[in-house]
């Protein structure tokens, strides 16, 4: 993935799924959330464990379903639990998945392209944001 990609993605992405969302604040998803909603984004958690609860102030939706329409999903899972958010966010026509730091799955990488979605493995939109030098806020 090219830098002007990465860029064009956090740049033109306005509703992120976070998969696997915690209300620890220990937790980077938990971070990661933070640092997403304070640049603009429409965050929505998913976690089935915390489903009607608030994190950020959104309320955590237990499925990915819930919570469409889907820009981008940002997949907090362990690399072998990915493959099936990813097909979930192909069959729900989400625009990029975006796999964090650790987590990679090649095959699915290659269903969501062969899909028409963007996909981002083994990054984190944080570091990316930081790295490329983008703005405070989007739009």
């Amino acid at each position: 993935m090219t830098e002007d990609a990465i860029r064009e993605i956090l740049l033109s992405t306005r509703r992120i799924a976070v998969v696997g969302a915690s209300a620890k604040p220990e937790r980077p998803s938990f971070g990661v959330a933070a640092f997403l909603v304070e640049r603009g984004y429409a965050v929505t958690p998913v976690n089935p464990g915390l489903a009607g609860q608030r994190i950020h102030g959104a309320e955590v939706a237990p499925g990915l379903e819930a919570a469409g329409p889907l820009d981008m999903v940002d997949v907090f899972r362990r690399s072998e639990e990915a493959g099936a958010v990813v097909d979930e966010a192909i069959r729900l026509g989400a625009r990029t998945v975006w796999l964090q730091l650790g987590v990679r799955d090649d095959a699915a990488g290659e269903r969501a392209r062969a899909a028409g979605l963007r996909f981002v493995q083994d990054r984190c939109p944080v570091i990316e944001w930081r790295r490329l030098g983008l703005p405070g806020r989007i739009g």
